[in-house]
């Protein structure tokens, strides 16, 4: 289907945050899609569109730009202009399997298509699951290249295991090859071209170039109440925490919600933590609403979420002596080696969490298991801010379905929400927090 309606409401208590979770991750398959539903959900909130490519006339006060289909900036302007910024930086895309160009194969009477590994994937996560598709398109009309946001919503392809009879090293020693064990059938078909009738009932132009991505399709799923087991929490849980927390607070300050493409696989693209992408908005605000930069950007503060690891309940080995995570405790306030948080960054939030009866945890990891970059880390390096790294503990990361605490994801939209609504003033040598 083409993407089209989203969820309209203002989230407030618990029981409808956490419905509209499940629906939220339902809708959002891939960057693209999810950027698209961010969309609408800002749009039904009174947001309006501004491009990069055209001139900016600010006379309205809650705006988002959109680069490349799928990374998303919004802010929204006090009425007396701030001099500080309040960011939460989130990133839409998930572990999946990316499509390569002109990949459809038949073997022996399997229609299949090939792919390549899109982030770092739990390999066997992703065998005996029903996947779908959904990206981007570009079409031709005329002299113009269009692009369309698809989500098949159906499920279309599996990548089959190979059984225990044919395989004696599947319980002890499963080595999967990327190349060889994880290409999803499509259908049974001897004809190649059947690949290109999927696309026509989907997309009726025609299809010059695709970014299109195998997802997970099974259903979130709840057990007993607060245990989510869903595709897709890492990080469509901070995601989806940190935009609600953005459209039901209020703030004296420029409050900023980003949700950037290409995490899982550096940053480092035109959309990407790693790009110019939230400095030049920032510069571009700051110059239409003329106030300095350089000062602002010294007042301002960055919430970075993405997910931590909770501790295995077979696996205790994997978690560090102290800094362990439960499910069920609260969000993570996460400090490693490469993470940005510090004390001033950690002691403002722990704050506003004492103040306002919201559960955290400290999150380390062992030293001898290495963790990944954050983003904060990654877009410090052309916004130089306070910040720190927060998220919320999950099992079974990156694989095809995940597994965390509802309770926890709804923390974390609490600590958000009044970290927008507090008063924080950083001096040399000390922090206002009001």
């Amino acid at each position: 289907m083409i993407l089209a309606h989203t969820i309209n409401v203002m989230i407030m208590k618990e029981k409808d945050f956490n419905e509209n979770l499940i629906k939220f991750i339902k809708k959002g398959t891939c960057s693209y899609t999810c950027i698209s539903e961010i969309k609408n959900v800002l749009e039904e909130n009174g947001y309006k569109e501004l491009e990069e490519q055209k001139e900016w006339t600010l006379n309205d006060n809650k705006y988002y730009i959109i680069r490349n289909d799928a990374s998303i900036i919004a802010f929204e302007i006090p009425k007396d202009n701030a001099n500080s910024f309040k960011v939460i930086t989130t990133h839409s895309d998930t572990p999946s399997l990316i499509l390569k160009p002109s990949g459809e194969n038949i073997k022996e009477n399997y229609l299949k298509y090939n792919i390549m590994p899109y982030g770092g994937l739990l390999n066997y996560g992703w065998l005996d699951h029903p996947l779908s598709l959904a990206g981007r398109v570009v079409i031709k009309k005329e002299n113009k290249l269009l692009t369309k946001i698809v989500d098949f919503d159906k499920p279309l392809a599996v990548v089959p295991s190979v059984a225990i009879h044919q395989n004696s090293n599947a319980n002890s020693s499963l080595d999967l090859n990327m190349q060889v064990d994880l290409q999803p059938i499509i259908g049974l078909s001897n004809n190649k071209s059947d690949w290109n009738k999927l696309l026509k009932e989907q997309v009726k132009e025609e299809i010059i170039d695709y970014d299109l991505f195998f997802y997970s399709y099974e259903e979130p799923r709840v057990i007993n109440n607060n245990i989510l087991v869903s595709p897709r929490i890492d990080n469509l849980t901070s995601v989806y925490a940190g935009l609600y927390s953005f459209l039901n607070s209020k703030s004296n300050d420029i409050k900023v919600y980003c949700s950037f493409n290409n995490e899982e696989i550096g940053s480092l693209t035109e959309e990407g933590a790693d790009s110019t992408f939230l400095i030049d908005i920032l510069k571009r605000l700051a110059n239409e609403l003329n106030i300095d930069i350089t000062r602002t950007l010294a007042n301002s503060f960055v919430i970075s979420s993405d997910n931590t690891h909770a501790i295995h309940p077979n696996h205790v080995e994997n978690a560090d002596d102290t800094g362990v995570s439960y499910l069920g405790d609260g969000f993570t306030i996460i400090k490693e080696s490469m993470s940005t948080t510090n004390a001033i960054s950690s002691a403002v939030i722990k704050t506003i969490c004492d103040k306002n009866n919201i559960k955290y945890q400290d999150s380390t990891s062992k030293n001898d298991i290495s963790g990944g970059s954050t983003l904060s880390g990654i877009s410090l390096r052309h916004v130089s801010v306070l910040s720190i790294d927060v998220g919320i503990p999950q099992l079974s990361m990156h694989s095809s379905v995940e597994t965390c605490s509802l309770i926890d994801v709804y923390e974390l939209y609490k600590m958000m929400k009044n970290f927008y609504k507090t008063n924080i003033k950083r001096k040399k040598d000390n922090v206002l927090i009001d």
